[in-house]
C-alpha cells in the first residue's frame, strides 16, 4: 500500500523569506514609524520652471525698456522737433522791434514755449531747434539751454545739453567733433559761427563748465560713455564771429543753487508716477493668469495683452524720467 500524500501547506523553498515565512499574503509588511515632523513634498521642478519664466518675463521686459529707450522715444522727439522748427521759422519772418522803455531797440522778444534757435553741426549731421531748460521734459524735445547762461551768440559761456543715447540722440556723436569743426546756432538775433577747440570728461556734479568766462564760448554737455550716465562729455567751441546784442527772452531764472539741477545732470522727475504704473502694469499681469487659470488662458491673455502694453508703454515713460536727463 503506497503512503498517503502529505497535505501539508508549508510554503515553497523559493515562496520563503529569510525566516523561512511566507512572504506574501500570510503576514503583512510593518509600518514605517511616522516621525514627530510633518514632510513637505518639494517639487523642484516646479521651483525651476517657475524660476525660468519668472527670468524669461523679467528679460522680455527689460529689453522692451531698451528698445523703447534707444528706439520708441525717438518718434515723439522728431514731432516735437518738427513743430518747434516750424514754429520758429514763422517766428523769424513775424518778429519785430519794438522800443520799449529800457530794452535796446535791437531787442528781439521770444514767444514763450518756442525754441531760442536752432543748432547745426554738419561734422555729426545735427540739426536741431534747442529748447529753453535742462529738465527731464525739456531735453524730451531737443537740445535744451541751461537757465542762467547767456543764449547762444550773446557775450559770455552759452551752456547747452543734450541726449546722447535716447530721444533722438542729437549729441550721440559728440565725441567725434575735433578742434576747428564748425558749429552754428541761428537765434533770433542772427546766425552765429563757432569753432570747436576743446574737449574734456568730467563727472556729473562738476557744474565748473558752466560757469561765466570772460570769451565768448558755447559749451556743449551730453552723457560719457554711450549708454551710461558715469560721465559727462564737455565740448567747448569758441565764438568765431561777432557777438549779438543781450536778447530779451523767457529765460527760466537760474537757480540760487547749482546744486539744484542735479549738477550736469538736469532736473531730475519724482518717482511716484513710475511706482503707480509699474504696479498697475504688475496688476493687470496677475489678474490676466489669474483668469487663464480660472477661465480659459488664451481669451484671458488676448483681452488683457492690449491693457497691459498701453499701461507698460506709459511705465516706461514714466520710469525712464527717473534716468538722468540727458542720458
Amino acid at each position: 500500500m503506497r503512503p498517503m500524500a502529505s497535505t501539508s501547506t508549508v510554503p515553497a523553498r523559493h515562496d520563503r523569506g529569510p525566516s523561512g515565512l511566507r512572504r506574501r499574503g500570510r503576514f503583512p509588511q510593518p509600518k514605517q514609524r511616522r516621525s514627530g515632523h510633518r514632510r513637505w513634498n518639494v517639487d523642484f521642478r516646479k521651483i525651476v520652471r517657475g524660476t525660468g519664466k519668472t527670468l524669461i518675463a523679467a528679460g522680455i521686459l527689460i529689453f522692451l525698456f531698451v528698445a523703447y529707450e534707444l528706439w520708441g522715444t525717438g518718434f515723439a522727439q522728431r514731432r516735437d522737433q518738427k513743430a518747434l522748427k516750424s514754429k520758429f521759422n514763422q517766428s523769424l519772418t513775424t518778429s519785430t522791434t519794438v522800443p520799449t522803455a529800457g530794452v535796446p531797440p535791437d531787442t528781439i522778444t521770444a514767444p514763450a514755449d518756442d525754441a531760442v534757435g536752432v543748432i547745426q553741426i554738419p561734422k555729426i549731421g545735427v540739426d536741431q531747434a534747442v529748447v529753453e531748460g535742462v529738465g527731464v521734459e525739456d531735453l524730451k524735445k531737443g537740445p535744451g539751454h541751461y537757465p542762467g547762461t547767456p543764449l547762444p551768440g550773446e557775450p559770455g559761456n552759452a551752456a547747452i545739453a543734450g541726449h546722447r543715447t535716447t530721444y533722438g540722440a542729437p549729441f550721440n556723436r559728440l565725441d567725434e567733433l575735433k578742434p576747428g569743426d564748425p558749429i552754428t546756432v541761428r537765434t533770433r538775433a542772427g546766425t552765429f559761427r563757432y569753432e570747436v577747440s576743446d574737449s574734456s570728461v568730467v563727472s556729473p556734479d562738476q557744474v565748473s563748465v558752466l560757469d561765466p568766462t570772460p570769451d565768448n564760448r558755447i559749451t556743449l554737455t551730453t552723457c560719457n560713455p554711450k549708454y551710461s550716465a558715469a560721465e559727462r562729455l564737455i565740448i567747448t567751441a569758441t565764438l568765431a564771429s561777432p557777438p549779438a546784442p543781450v536778447i530779451e527772452a523767457p529765460k527760466n531764472p537760474p537757480p540760487a543753487d547749482r546744486n539744484a539741477l542735479a549738477g550736469l545732470s538736469g532736473k531730475s522727475a519724482a518717482k511716484g508716477p513710475a511706482i503707480a504704473w509699474g504696479l498697475l502694469a504688475a496688476l493687470i499681469w496677475i489678474l490676466a493668469w489669474c483668469a487663464g487659470h480660472w477661465w480659459r488662458r488664451w481669451p484671458a491673455y488676448v483681452i488683457a495683452t492690449p491693457v497691459f502694453l498701453i499701461v507698460l508703454f506709459v511705465f516706461f515713460e514714466n520710469f525712464s524720467r527717473l534716468l538722468p536727463a540727458n542720458v
